[in-house]
């Protein structure tokens, strides 16, 4: 074996452990950068009867209402979330949701109950969430059907 051979294998290693690092460094630099991904309703959207779920992937956010507070659910950690009430002259109303228990789980009081408590009632709804650099956005109609 000459001497570049035993040099190559000795530096192998340490070529393959840098390069190991280097593209951990890189999936986490693409991770952080800004993106948009839309949620989109996986059939009908029920928010009183707890029936709603946005998909994208296997991202999945569940949105309810219990009593006046709207509640959010989700498969992975959200860093923050917000829901608008959106009217029918397209003036939105934002509700920022606060964390609760963990980042899986988001909460506010909203209006969304009074406005379609009824039967057959509908409400235009947008919702963001973001996770570090994506926002996952989506704009939904609800319908009570119960």
């Amino acid at each position: 074996m000459n001497k570049h051979t035993r040099l190559a294998f000795m530096v192998a290693p340490f070529l393959a452990i840098f390069g190991f690092i280097g593209a951990d460094y890189y999936e986490e630099a693409q991770a952080n950068d800004n993106k948009i991904i839309q949620l989109s309703p996986e059939g009908h959207c029920d928010i009183i009867n707890q029936s709603c779920v946005l998909i994208s992937g296997d991202f999945k956010v569940n949105i309810s209402d219990n009593a006046g507070v709207t509640e959010v659910n989700s498969t992975f950690p959200l860093d923050s979330a917000t829901l608008f009430l959106v009217d029918k002259s397209d003036q939105v109303t934002p509700y920022p949701l606060g964390m609760q228990k963990s980042p899986y789980y988001w909460r506010s009081n909203t209006e969304l109950r009074n406005l379609i408590s009824k039967k057959g009632d509908s409400y235009k709804l947008r919702l963001i969430a973001k996770i570090k650099g994506g926002q996952y956005i989506s704009e939904f109609y609800t319908q009570t059907v119960k």
